[in-house]
């Protein structure tokens, strides 16, 4: 499999970078104990924080705002899924524990304070491109609704359209019976190569202690726009 990045994205932002970590062999199951405690401890500390300064000047957040808005989006009608978890979390609304892929996912948004989606692996078809939205992309997402990605950067494969960093889709999702999954990081273009790798390993190994199976790092740039899984 192929994970290209569309030239046309380095057009508008010159240092936008993906993330990918592609696990395998891994264990979906209810978070254990120490997760959900952890994930809850995390959300309590936050909304602390966000009582003394608002969502939208954390510095991820803001600069995840400015790119969302640099490919035509508007960040206050549509909200990057960063932005939106912790919105909940500034009102004392608390993410409540799903299972582990999907808590992780959440929590290293959270903490990295940028958009993070986890995908199946077995449900993408062919290669992969990340690039922006036209008029008829448009899917099935998590929450319920059919999703029109316009302006709106997005993954796709041979069946069309199937991640954003706005909602993903029910096509991909990730559940207790998936065993290789995709995890694309919505990186914040300001870091450097070296931060960016740092932080896909810690999350990277923080997710396989729990659910088992190994996992690989990839950085997808203008320097280096395609990976090969």
């Amino acid at each position: 499999m192929k994970i290209t990045i569309d030239p046309v994205l380095f057009e508008t932002t010159s240092q936008f970078k993906i993330g990918i970590i592609h696990y395998t062999k891994i264990v979906v199951s209810e978070s254990p104990q120490m997760i959900k405690g952890r994930t809850r401890l995390f959300q309590e500390n936050l909304y602390f924080e966000l009582q003394e300064k608002p969502v939208t000047e954390r510095p991820g957040i803001a600069e995840w705002r400015k790119v969302w808005k640099s490919f035509g989006a508007d960040p206050n009608r549509y909200r990057h899924s960063a932005e939106s978890l912790m919105r909940r979390i500034s009102k004392e609304n608390y993410l409540e524990p799903f299972h582990l892929a999907v808590d992780l996912n959440n929590f290293f948004s959270l903490q990295f304070e940028i958009p993070i989606g986890i995908y199946d692996l077995s449900k993408i078809e062919g290669d992969v491109l990340l690039s922006v939205g036209n008029e008829e992309t448009s899917y099935e997402g998590l929450n319920g609704r059919d999703n029109s990605l316009k302006n709106i950067l997005c993954s796709k494969d041979e069946k069309g359209a199937f991640g954003s960093p706005f909602v993903d889709s029910k096509r991909t999702a990730v559940t207790e019976e998936t065993t290789n999954a995709l995890q694309i990081f919505y990186l914040r273009p300001s870091l450097a190569d070296a931060e960016c790798q740092e932080l896909l390993q810690s999350a990277g190994k923080m997710f396989c202690q729990v659910s088992g199976g190994d996992y690989k790092t990839f950085i997808l740039s203008s320097s280096e726009p395609t990976i090969l899984l």
